[in-house]
């Protein structure tokens, strides 16, 4: 029998940290150019137990470890640091993400775009909103790779780069599932993003009053964020 549990966004752990964790300067609360949503450089909502949110209760869901929405204010963003033995997926919901680490990746990616690292045995990277007025949402999202010590990669997909046309309409239209990352041992489907994990994202940006079925097959786990 399926079980579906439904988590409402009041029951999320926000975070607003301190601006200097990240090596960011003050917070400009009266700055007309910051969004709404918050007046500190970043709000996250936690789905998971993260940073300075502890629950060995709400730990994971399978292999999906970490999924952060984060809203970044204009100019502001997550300065140099450290990962290892990550898959790390970042969808972009609005704005520009300009990511760079160590393995010398320098690219700013907009709406609709998703990147991956392969942290693996160890990568140093920075992410940052730095448009002057406008801000930046995202969802980052880290799963538990089959095995430790990998090489480290990153890659990207941005449709509305894309040589192929019919390819970029797929992963733009609305109203129907986009298949943005798999497994890279599955050879039974193409997706833009591939890790290493027996994992799947989909997409989808639906109308008022649509709907999609999502088929799952046998013994498999799903977990829907509703943005």
């Amino acid at each position: 029998m399926l079980k579906i549990s439904h988590i409402p966004n009041s029951k999320l752990y926000v975070s607003e940290p301190d601006p200097r964790w990240f090596g960011n300067p003050s917070n400009e609360p009266n700055n007309p150019s910051w969004g709404v949503e918050s007046k500190n450089w970043l709000k996250s909502r936690f789905h998971f137990s993260f940073a300075e949110y502890s629950n060995q209760r709400n730990s994971n869901f399978g292999v999906l470890r970490v999924m952060n929405d984060d809203f970044v204010q204009p100019d502001r963003g997550f300065g140099t640091h450290g990962h290892a033995n990550m898959e790390i997926v970042t969808y972009i919901v609005d704005g520009n993400l300009t990511h760079r680490d160590s393995m010398g990746t320098d690219e700013t990616l907009g709406r609709g775009s998703v990147q991956f690292m392969t942290a693996g045995r160890g990568v140093r990277h920075s992410e940052f909103n730095l448009e002057k007025d406008k801000s930046l949402r995202f969802i980052q999202t880290w799963i538990v790779p089959r095995r430790s010590g990998l090489n480290p990669n990153y890659g990207s997909f941005n449709p509305s780069n894309g040589g192929d046309n019919n390819e970029s309409q797929v992963f733009t239209a609305r109203n129907q599932w986009r298949h943005l990352v798999s497994d890279m041992q599955d050879n039974s489907t193409t997706t833009p993003v591939q890790i290493e994990q027996d994992a799947n994202l989909f997409v989808a940006e639906l109308d008022i009053g649509s709907c999609l079925t999502l088929k799952m097959k046998k013994n498999r786990m799903a977990y829907i964020l509703c943005a």
